[in-house]
Protein backbone atom coordinates (compact mmCIF):
# COMPACT_ATOMS: atom_id res chain seq x y z
CA UNK A 1 0.00 0.00 0.00
CA UNK A 2 1.37 3.71 -0.50
CA UNK A 3 0.53 7.09 1.35
CA UNK A 4 -0.63 9.18 -0.80
CA UNK A 5 0.07 13.03 -0.31
CA UNK A 6 -1.59 14.12 3.33
CA UNK A 7 -3.83 16.89 3.58
CA UNK A 8 -3.95 18.89 7.21
CA UNK A 9 -6.35 20.86 9.00
CA UNK A 10 -6.38 23.05 12.44
CA UNK A 11 -9.16 25.50 14.29
CA UNK A 12 -8.47 29.03 13.47
CA UNK A 13 -8.23 29.72 17.39
CA UNK A 14 -4.44 29.69 17.79
CA UNK A 15 -3.13 29.83 20.97
CA UNK A 16 0.29 30.69 22.05
CA UNK A 17 2.13 30.51 25.85
CA UNK A 18 0.96 33.21 26.71
CA UNK A 19 -2.82 33.24 25.60
CA UNK A 20 -2.58 28.86 27.36
CA UNK A 21 -1.71 30.64 30.34
CA UNK A 22 -4.78 32.81 30.55
CA UNK A 23 -7.30 30.03 29.69
CA UNK A 24 -5.62 27.85 32.49
CA UNK A 25 -6.05 30.41 35.04
CA UNK A 26 -9.57 31.15 33.78
CA UNK A 27 -10.43 27.26 34.11
CA UNK A 28 -8.35 25.89 37.03
CA UNK A 29 -9.33 28.63 39.61
CA UNK A 30 -6.22 28.14 40.55
CA UNK A 31 -5.06 29.22 44.06
CA UNK A 32 -1.37 31.08 44.33
CA UNK A 33 0.78 28.73 45.23
CA UNK A 34 -0.73 26.08 42.55
CA UNK A 35 -0.80 29.39 39.81
CA UNK A 36 3.04 29.68 40.56
CA UNK A 37 3.29 25.66 39.48
CA UNK A 38 1.50 26.12 36.00
CA UNK A 39 3.92 28.29 34.23
CA UNK A 40 6.93 25.48 34.64
CA UNK A 41 4.66 22.77 33.76
CA UNK A 42 3.32 25.00 30.54
CA UNK A 43 7.13 25.83 29.74
CA UNK A 44 8.38 22.15 29.76
CA UNK A 45 5.52 20.94 27.38
CA UNK A 46 7.93 21.78 24.34
CA UNK A 47 4.80 23.70 22.93
CA UNK A 48 4.90 27.41 21.49
CA UNK A 49 1.67 27.15 20.05
CA UNK A 50 -1.37 25.10 19.33
CA UNK A 51 -5.27 24.95 18.17
CA UNK A 52 -8.39 25.14 19.69
CA UNK A 53 -12.02 24.92 18.34
CA UNK A 54 -12.36 27.15 21.65
CA UNK A 55 -12.56 30.85 21.37
CA UNK A 56 -13.92 33.28 23.50
CA UNK A 57 -17.14 32.50 22.55
CA UNK A 58 -16.98 28.64 23.39
CA UNK A 59 -15.05 29.89 26.38
CA UNK A 60 -18.00 32.33 27.96
CA UNK A 61 -20.51 29.59 26.88
CA UNK A 62 -18.22 26.69 28.82
CA UNK A 63 -16.91 28.39 31.13
CA UNK A 64 -17.29 32.32 32.34
CA UNK A 65 -21.13 32.36 32.28
CA UNK A 66 -21.53 28.94 34.40
CA UNK A 67 -19.00 30.42 37.00
CA UNK A 68 -20.95 33.49 37.20
CA UNK A 69 -23.90 32.12 38.35
CA UNK A 70 -22.45 29.78 40.63
CA UNK A 71 -21.81 30.44 44.77
CA UNK A 72 -18.28 30.20 46.00
CA UNK A 73 -19.01 27.08 46.96
CA UNK A 74 -19.93 25.65 43.85
CA UNK A 75 -17.36 27.23 42.25
CA UNK A 76 -14.48 25.48 43.98
CA UNK A 77 -16.64 22.16 43.49
CA UNK A 78 -17.28 22.55 39.64
CA UNK A 79 -16.07 20.15 37.68
CA UNK A 80 -16.21 21.96 34.25
CA UNK A 81 -18.91 21.32 31.85
CA UNK A 82 -20.65 18.19 31.20
CA UNK A 83 -20.10 15.19 28.32
CA UNK A 84 -23.39 15.78 26.72
CA UNK A 85 -22.11 19.79 26.61
CA UNK A 86 -18.34 19.23 25.08
CA UNK A 87 -20.00 16.41 22.25
CA UNK A 88 -22.12 19.12 21.22
CA UNK A 89 -19.20 20.75 19.77
CA UNK A 90 -17.67 17.62 18.79
CA UNK A 91 -20.73 17.18 16.32
CA UNK A 92 -20.76 20.91 15.25
CA UNK A 93 -16.24 20.91 14.63
CA UNK A 94 -14.90 17.65 13.73
CA UNK A 95 -16.69 17.46 10.62
CA UNK A 96 -15.03 20.81 9.48
CA UNK A 97 -11.73 20.03 10.11
CA UNK A 98 -12.33 16.24 8.60
CA UNK A 99 -13.51 18.16 5.85
CA UNK A 100 -10.67 20.75 5.06
CA UNK A 101 -7.94 18.08 5.39
CA UNK A 102 -9.58 15.46 3.45
CA UNK A 103 -10.63 17.35 0.86
CA UNK A 104 -7.02 18.76 0.93
CA UNK A 105 -5.76 15.36 0.44
CA UNK A 106 -7.89 14.37 -2.49
CA UNK A 107 -6.98 17.21 -4.01
CA UNK A 108 -3.23 17.12 -3.74
CA UNK A 109 -3.86 12.97 -4.70
CA UNK A 110 -5.96 14.32 -7.84
CA UNK A 111 -8.53 11.81 -6.82
CA UNK A 112 -12.49 12.62 -7.59
CA UNK A 113 -15.05 11.71 -5.68
CA UNK A 114 -15.97 8.90 -7.49
CA UNK A 115 -12.90 7.04 -7.05
CA UNK A 116 -13.22 6.99 -3.52
CA UNK A 117 -14.15 3.13 -2.84
CA UNK A 118 -13.45 2.76 0.76
CA UNK A 119 -13.55 5.29 3.92
CA UNK A 120 -11.79 5.02 7.27
CA UNK A 121 -12.22 7.81 10.06
CA UNK A 122 -10.55 7.68 13.52
CA UNK A 123 -11.46 9.61 16.24
CA UNK A 124 -11.11 9.21 20.22
CA UNK A 125 -12.33 12.50 21.62
CA UNK A 126 -16.10 12.15 20.16
CA UNK A 127 -18.82 9.96 19.66
CA UNK A 128 -22.19 10.75 16.86
CA UNK A 129 -23.56 8.42 14.99
CA UNK A 130 -24.11 9.18 11.88
CA UNK A 131 -21.28 10.67 12.48
CA UNK A 132 -17.97 12.18 10.63
CA UNK A 133 -18.15 9.37 8.56
CA UNK A 134 -21.35 10.51 6.73
CA UNK A 135 -20.37 14.32 6.90
CA UNK A 136 -16.87 13.47 4.32
CA UNK A 137 -19.62 11.51 2.21
CA UNK A 138 -21.95 14.28 1.82
CA UNK A 139 -19.54 17.58 1.80
CA UNK A 140 -17.21 15.89 -0.47
CA UNK A 141 -20.10 14.49 -2.73
CA UNK A 142 -18.14 10.66 -2.26
CA UNK A 143 -20.75 7.83 -3.29
CA UNK A 144 -23.57 6.07 -0.94
CA UNK A 145 -21.86 2.97 -1.75
CA UNK A 146 -18.72 3.92 -0.23
CA UNK A 147 -17.54 1.28 2.47
CA UNK A 148 -17.23 2.67 5.64
CA UNK A 149 -15.36 1.99 8.81
CA UNK A 150 -14.60 3.47 12.09
CA UNK A 151 -11.61 3.14 14.45
CA UNK A 152 -13.15 4.74 17.73
CA UNK A 153 -11.03 5.42 20.98
CA UNK A 154 -7.66 3.84 19.83
CA UNK A 155 -5.80 7.33 21.44
CA UNK A 156 -2.90 8.90 20.58
CA UNK A 157 -1.91 5.52 17.92
CA UNK A 158 -4.94 5.58 15.90
CA UNK A 159 -3.59 6.46 12.86
CA UNK A 160 -1.82 3.83 12.91
CA UNK A 161 -4.56 1.23 13.88
CA UNK A 162 -5.95 3.07 11.02
CA UNK A 163 -3.44 2.41 7.87
CA UNK A 164 -3.50 -1.33 8.73
CA UNK A 165 -6.84 -1.12 8.15
CA UNK A 166 -6.59 0.26 4.86
CA UNK A 167 -3.92 -1.77 4.04
CA UNK A 168 -6.05 -5.13 4.73
CA UNK A 169 -8.48 -2.85 2.66
CA UNK A 170 -6.11 -2.60 -0.59
CA UNK A 171 -4.60 -5.49 -0.41
CA UNK A 172 -8.24 -7.50 -1.15
CA UNK A 173 -9.57 -5.03 -3.62
CA UNK A 174 -6.29 -4.18 -5.47
CA UNK A 175 -8.13 -1.04 -7.46
CA UNK A 176 -9.59 0.30 -3.85
CA UNK A 177 -9.10 4.05 -2.85
CA UNK A 178 -9.15 4.29 1.03
CA UNK A 179 -9.55 7.86 2.09
CA UNK A 180 -7.97 7.75 5.52
CA UNK A 181 -9.01 10.55 8.11
CA UNK A 182 -8.47 11.57 11.69
CA UNK A 183 -9.81 13.81 13.43
CA UNK A 184 -9.66 15.23 17.46
CA UNK A 185 -10.66 17.65 19.46
CA UNK A 186 -8.68 17.49 22.80
CA UNK A 187 -9.56 20.39 23.97
CA UNK A 188 -13.38 19.67 24.50
CA UNK A 189 -11.74 17.19 27.44
CA UNK A 190 -9.62 20.00 29.52
CA UNK A 191 -9.84 19.33 33.24
CA UNK A 192 -11.46 22.02 35.05
CA UNK A 193 -10.48 20.70 38.76
CA UNK A 194 -7.09 20.84 40.29
CA UNK A 195 -5.16 17.56 39.85
CA UNK A 196 -1.15 17.98 38.71
CA UNK A 197 -1.23 15.39 36.59
CA UNK A 198 -4.17 16.74 34.49
CA UNK A 199 -2.78 19.75 34.74
CA UNK A 200 0.29 18.08 32.77
CA UNK A 201 -2.06 16.63 30.42
CA UNK A 202 -3.86 20.14 30.25
CA UNK A 203 -0.35 21.43 28.64
CA UNK A 204 -0.26 19.04 26.06
CA UNK A 205 -3.11 18.29 23.89
CA UNK A 206 -5.09 20.37 20.99
CA UNK A 207 -6.88 20.08 17.75
CA UNK A 208 -6.80 19.18 14.62
CA UNK A 209 -7.44 16.74 11.65
CA UNK A 210 -5.01 15.17 9.29
CA UNK A 211 -6.14 13.18 6.04
CA UNK A 212 -4.58 10.81 3.26
CA UNK A 213 -5.66 8.96 0.12
CA UNK A 214 -4.32 4.95 0.37
CA UNK A 215 -3.64 3.22 -2.75
CA UNK A 216 -2.07 -0.33 -4.19
CA UNK A 217 1.45 -0.02 -5.00
CA UNK A 218 2.28 0.48 -8.71
CA UNK A 219 1.41 2.95 -11.72
CA UNK A 220 0.71 6.69 -10.31
CA UNK A 221 0.95 5.95 -6.86
CA UNK A 222 4.80 4.40 -6.82
CA UNK A 223 5.71 8.51 -5.65
CA UNK A 224 4.50 7.71 -1.85
CA UNK A 225 6.00 6.15 0.97
CA UNK A 226 5.15 1.93 0.75
CA UNK A 227 3.69 -0.01 3.80
CA UNK A 228 5.91 -2.63 4.02
CA UNK A 229 4.56 -3.91 7.64
CA UNK A 230 2.64 -3.09 10.85
CA UNK A 231 3.61 -4.18 14.21
CA UNK A 232 1.49 -3.79 17.25
CA UNK A 233 2.90 -4.75 21.17
CA UNK A 234 1.01 -4.94 24.63
CA UNK A 235 3.41 -4.10 27.00
CA UNK A 236 2.88 -6.48 30.19
CA UNK A 237 1.42 -5.30 33.26
CA UNK A 238 1.01 -1.36 32.54
CA UNK A 239 -2.30 -1.10 32.10
CA UNK A 240 -3.09 1.30 34.81
CA UNK A 241 -0.22 3.54 33.79
CA UNK A 242 -1.91 5.10 30.67
CA UNK A 243 -5.97 4.87 30.39
CA UNK A 244 -8.44 6.86 28.88
CA UNK A 245 -12.10 6.70 30.25
CA UNK A 246 -15.71 8.33 30.14
CA UNK A 247 -16.52 10.74 32.57
CA UNK A 248 -19.38 12.67 33.95
CA UNK A 249 -17.39 15.86 32.91
CA UNK A 250 -15.21 14.79 30.05
CA UNK A 251 -12.65 12.23 28.86
CA UNK A 252 -10.71 11.41 31.63
CA UNK A 253 -7.14 10.48 30.87
CA UNK A 254 -4.25 8.33 33.31
CA UNK A 255 -0.66 8.98 32.27
CA UNK A 256 1.50 8.42 34.86
CA UNK A 257 5.19 9.45 35.26
CA UNK A 258 6.08 5.64 34.75
CA UNK A 259 5.57 5.54 31.04
CA UNK A 260 8.38 7.43 29.86
CA UNK A 261 10.31 4.94 32.17
CA UNK A 262 8.70 1.83 30.52
CA UNK A 263 9.40 2.76 27.24
CA UNK A 264 12.83 3.34 27.42
CA UNK A 265 13.55 -0.13 29.17
CA UNK A 266 10.70 -1.99 26.49
CA UNK A 267 10.86 0.04 23.48
CA UNK A 268 14.40 -1.03 21.97
CA UNK A 269 13.86 -4.84 22.15
CA UNK A 270 10.36 -4.85 21.20
CA UNK A 271 11.24 -2.92 17.80
CA UNK A 272 14.88 -4.88 17.26
CA UNK A 273 13.01 -8.24 17.49
CA UNK A 274 9.96 -6.31 15.36
CA UNK A 275 12.44 -5.30 12.68
CA UNK A 276 14.43 -9.24 12.55
CA UNK A 277 11.31 -10.15 11.37
CA UNK A 278 11.47 -7.98 8.25
CA UNK A 279 14.59 -8.85 7.53
CA UNK A 280 16.17 -5.54 9.02
CA UNK A 281 18.25 -4.43 11.71
CA UNK A 282 17.23 -0.93 14.09
CA UNK A 283 20.89 0.58 12.13
CA UNK A 284 19.06 0.15 8.84
CA UNK A 285 16.28 2.91 9.37
CA UNK A 286 16.77 6.00 8.10
CA UNK A 287 14.22 8.42 9.97
CA UNK A 288 12.09 7.59 12.26
CA UNK A 289 8.24 9.22 12.93
CA UNK A 290 7.09 9.07 16.44
CA UNK A 291 4.33 10.27 18.43
CA UNK A 292 5.20 12.94 20.47
CA UNK A 293 3.22 12.59 23.69
CA UNK A 294 5.39 15.11 25.22
CA UNK A 295 9.03 15.70 25.52
CA UNK A 296 9.99 12.88 27.89
CA UNK A 297 8.16 10.39 25.72
CA UNK A 298 10.24 11.85 22.72
CA UNK A 299 13.70 11.56 25.19
CA UNK A 300 12.92 8.23 26.54
CA UNK A 301 12.54 6.99 22.92
CA UNK A 302 15.54 8.64 21.80
CA UNK A 303 17.39 6.69 24.61
CA UNK A 304 15.68 3.66 23.95
CA UNK A 305 16.65 3.03 20.31
CA UNK A 306 19.81 4.70 20.51
CA UNK A 307 19.42 8.19 18.96
CA UNK A 308 21.33 11.38 19.23
CA UNK A 309 19.68 14.04 21.72
CA UNK A 310 16.92 15.86 19.84
CA UNK A 311 17.54 13.40 16.84
CA UNK A 312 13.56 13.26 16.69
CA UNK A 313 13.29 16.97 14.88
CA UNK A 314 10.30 15.99 12.88
CA UNK A 315 8.14 15.30 15.87
CA UNK A 316 9.16 17.64 18.29
CA UNK A 317 8.64 20.48 15.65
CA UNK A 318 4.84 19.23 15.16
CA UNK A 319 5.07 19.25 19.36
CA UNK A 320 6.50 22.83 19.13
CA UNK A 321 3.95 23.99 16.58
CA UNK A 322 0.44 22.28 16.96
CA UNK A 323 0.98 20.50 20.48
CA UNK A 324 -0.14 16.34 21.07
CA UNK A 325 -3.48 16.36 18.82
CA UNK A 326 -3.80 12.75 19.69
CA UNK A 327 -4.46 10.35 15.96
CA UNK A 328 -3.74 13.03 13.49
CA UNK A 329 -0.42 13.85 15.30
CA UNK A 330 1.97 11.33 13.40
CA UNK A 331 0.29 12.39 10.03
CA UNK A 332 1.44 15.84 10.33
CA UNK A 333 5.08 14.43 11.42
CA UNK A 334 4.52 12.37 8.17
CA UNK A 335 3.60 15.36 5.94
CA UNK A 336 6.54 17.07 7.45
CA UNK A 337 9.18 14.18 6.52
CA UNK A 338 7.58 13.70 3.06
CA UNK A 339 7.94 17.40 2.08
CA UNK A 340 11.96 17.75 3.14
CA UNK A 341 12.34 13.99 1.94
CA UNK A 342 13.52 12.57 4.75
CA UNK A 343 15.79 9.03 4.14
CA UNK A 344 13.92 5.71 4.15
CA UNK A 345 13.31 3.18 5.36
CA UNK A 346 10.80 4.79 7.93
CA UNK A 347 9.51 3.32 11.15
CA UNK A 348 6.69 5.07 12.53
CA UNK A 349 5.90 4.57 16.03
CA UNK A 350 3.01 5.44 18.54
CA UNK A 351 1.81 4.92 22.05
CA UNK A 352 -1.43 4.65 23.38
CA UNK A 353 -3.80 2.99 26.19
CA UNK A 354 -2.21 -0.26 27.62
CA UNK A 355 0.34 0.51 27.24
CA UNK A 356 0.61 -0.42 23.82
CA UNK A 357 3.15 0.71 20.63
CA UNK A 358 1.95 0.34 17.20
CA UNK A 359 4.34 0.84 14.58
CA UNK A 360 4.78 1.02 10.99
CA UNK A 361 7.54 0.12 8.13
CA UNK A 362 7.68 2.25 5.39
CA UNK A 363 10.22 1.95 2.23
Amino acid sequence: MRLGPIGTAVPRHCYDRARDLEVARLILRPTAEQESWIPGVYAKSGIEKRYYVLGEAELDDLVRRPLAGMTEKERSEWNGPSVGQRMGYYEREAKTLAVQAAGSAMEQAGCSPGQITHLVTISCTGFEAPGVDFSLMDSLGLSADVERTHVGFMGCHGALNGLRVARGLVAAQPDARVLLCAVELCSLHYHCRWDPSRVISNSLFADGAAATVCVADGGEASRGWKLMANGSHRVADTQAMMGWVIGDHGFEMTLTKEVPKVIEAQLGPWVDRWLAKQGMTRSEVGSWAVHPGGPRILEATENALGLAAGGLGDSRGVLRDFGNMSSPTLLFIAKRMMERGAELPCVMLGFGPGLAIEAALWV
